[in-house]
């Protein structure tokens, strides 16, 4: 896929690790400035590496999405260096996203948190970036999640905000189409760094879980989730809006 972003600037978020990380360096290997936007810019230097090595301009940026003024801050200042945005990719997720629970005993702590990295954060982050979408006649892409279509028991949460990003996608599509914006999400099943962290305490439930797809392995930040991300802001999908791609290697065939 490479020279399908030459020259665009993409913003995504949550890119320090797991498909966040992946998703950035599949958008560098595709020849765009890459916003790489975490909490802690500092900790994120080897991505930024990893960008430059793939054939990208790296732009470390601090971005707390939970922080209205620090996502905008962002923003502006990708804007004000390269003088565009064509697509911004909302991957963040909360650090307690894989903290089970049940509705009886779930604290509103919890819930606040998830709320305020999935569904106040893409509201605000679409609205920060809506006018200089609307310029560059760019690609809003959220992160998803299976859980969001299908729903998941021991993580209610999740799969609510989860599931509020498809219907962010949904109006946003129908809102946006006449400003030339697309807006469409991936729901990926990859290995994330918890699952990297599983592999390496429990490897034979994570064969289990491998067992399920029928490709016989979890996806690969980068090279399985990256490319349908770059393909979803690219031009090569310029009458693709309003949908939700399942990127599961068929694990969830009914979704």
């Amino acid at each position: 896929m490479t020279g399908l972003l030459d020259g665009r600037v993409v913003l995504v978020t949550g890119a320090a690790a797991g498909v966040g990380r992946g998703v950035a360096v599949a958008m560098a290997e595709a020849g765009a400035i890459v916003g790489i936007g975490v909490r802690r810019p500092e900790n994120a230097v080897d991505v930024a590496d990893e960008v430059a090595a793939a054939g990208g301009t790296p732009v470390l940026l601090r971005c707390d999405v939970t922080d209205g003024a620090q996502s905008a801050a962002a923003i502006a200042e990708l804007v004000a260096n390269h003088g565009r945005l064509d697509a911004l990719v909302h991957n963040a997720v909360s650090n307690r996203s894989s903290e089970p629970t049940d509705f009886e005993n779930a604290s509103l702590d919890l819930w606040e948190e998830h709320a305020s990295v999935t569904v106040r954060a893409t509201w605000r982050l679409a609205v920060q970036a809506h006018p200089h979408l609307k310029a560059s006649l760019g690609a809003l892409l959220l992160m998803t999640s299976p859980a969001g279509i299908e729903g998941s028991a021991p993580l209610p949460f999740y799969s609510a905000v989860k599931a509020s990003q498809r219907g962010f996608v949904r109006a946003l599509a129908r809102e946006w189409g006449p400003d030339g914006i697309r807006v469409n999400s991936i729901a990926p099943l990859a290995l994330s760094p918890a699952l990297e962290n599983l592999k390496a305490t429990d490897p034979e439930r994570v064969k289990r879980i491998e067992s399920l797809v029928p490709l016989g392995r979890l996806g690969d930040p980068r090279t399985d989730i990256g490319p349908p991300s770059v393909f979803l802001c690219s031009d090569e999908a310029r009458y693709v809006t309003g949908q939700t791609l399942v990127v599961s290697g068929g694990r969830f065939t009914s979704l």
